[in-house]
């Protein structure tokens, strides 16, 4: 007995040094960022103050800072210009500034350079932030104008409809439209099984890194209705809608008769997993393409949260992959998710 309480201590001690280690880190790479951004931002005042002098000054500077500090990286006079770039951008919204200290240099490279309207900005540091984006993940996203679908757009669901608030908000931030499978790394010479494997990895990987709440459980979720065998693609549970979310691929054209497939799943779900903690299972139907009329059409009178998305493959493939990719059922068969 004694030897179990010594385990059961010594076992809680671990994950509190552990938890506590993460969070030390975590703050150690916001005060280093910040450091690093706030010199970066006295360099680009100066160099603007400077800017009558044009390249001349910048590649000067650039030349003299590589002397003085030989082992230094960054000083580059492209990277000089970003610094001005980034002085710019921030000098007059406070708020840009602080939560420019959230995420790494090269991401706010991508976001200053590209993006001129403040609003936009504070969005995407934001989305950086929450989902943990990737620099070639955020250049998609701002390639794509992903705010524009996101924030501007209307994303095809019933959630207002059929969730309580706040859940109907934020069932609603959790949509994406379109979701980005980025499957730059295959190459021409990879076999076409090795394509369809490589892409379902990306969707596999994007899904997992949907946002902040999101819980794997499962991937062809056995369901079982009077002896009637049906698999859900993807089974997630949200920790803070506190609800499970079903997640149906199509590599198709949306279709109707997906909706009454997804209302099945989500009754089946409510009545075989859900507790009475638990909020109303989510239904999200991801498909090539969508036609918005269609799916409103699909969805009135549907009384379970469901929501429809577009997916695409990030524009790195030539037009002999993309013909290749795999089709739902090989999606249905291969999808490969370990924990």
């Amino acid at each position: 007995m004694i030897g179990e309480k010594i385990e059961i201590t010594f076992k809680e001690s671990v994950k509190k040094i552990i938890e506590k280690i993460e969070t030390s880190q975590l703050e150690i790479f916001q005060n280093a960022n910040q450091s690093i951004l706030e010199l970066y931002f006295f360099i680009g005042k100066i160099i603007e103050d400077n800017i009558e002098w044009g390249n001349k000054f910048i590649d000067e500077l650039s030349i003299s800072l590589k002397i003085k500090f030989p082992k230094a990286k960054g000083y580059s006079p492209r990277n000089l210009r970003n610094m001005r770039k980034y002085y710019l951008s921030v000098k007059d919204n406070k708020e840009l500034k602080e939560l420019s200290y959230k995420i790494p240099w090269s991401h706010n490279t991508i976001i200053m350079d590209r993006i001129k309207d403040d609003d936009k900005k504070v969005w995407y540091i934001k989305e950086t932030y929450n989902n943990g984006w990737s620099y070639d993940y955020l250049e998609i996203q701002v390639k794509r104008d992903v705010y524009k679908r996101q924030v501007l757009g209307e994303k095809p669901n019933n959630f207002k409809l059929t969730l309580l608030k706040p859940q109907s908000s934020l069932a609603k931030e959790i949509m994406k439209d379109p979701y980005i499978f980025d499957v730059g790394e295959l190459k021409e010479s990879y076999v076409e099984k090795d394509i369809e494997n490589a892409l379902i990895d990306k969707i596999k990987i994007t899904l997992l890194e949907l946002g902040n709440g999101f819980s794997f459980i499962a991937n062809q979720y056995r369901v079982v209705v009077n002896d009637d065998e049906n698999y859900i693609d993807l089974l997630f549970y949200h920790t803070k809608l506190h609800c499970y979310i079903a997640i149906e691929l199509k590599n198709k054209k949306f279709m109707p008769e997906y909706v009454g497939k997804m209302n099945y799943y989500l009754s089946a779900l409510d009545d075989t997993l859900k507790t009475k903690y638990d909020n109303p299972s989510i239904g999200i139907i991801l498909v090539r393409d969508k036609n918005k009329l269609n799916v409103e059409y699909a969805l009135r009178d549907i009384n379970k949260p469901i929501g429809v998305s577009s997916y695409e493959l990030a524009e790195y493939l030539p037009i002999e992959i993309i013909n290749k990719l795999p089709t739902e059922d090989d999606l249905n068969l291969h999808i490969d998710i370990k924990d």
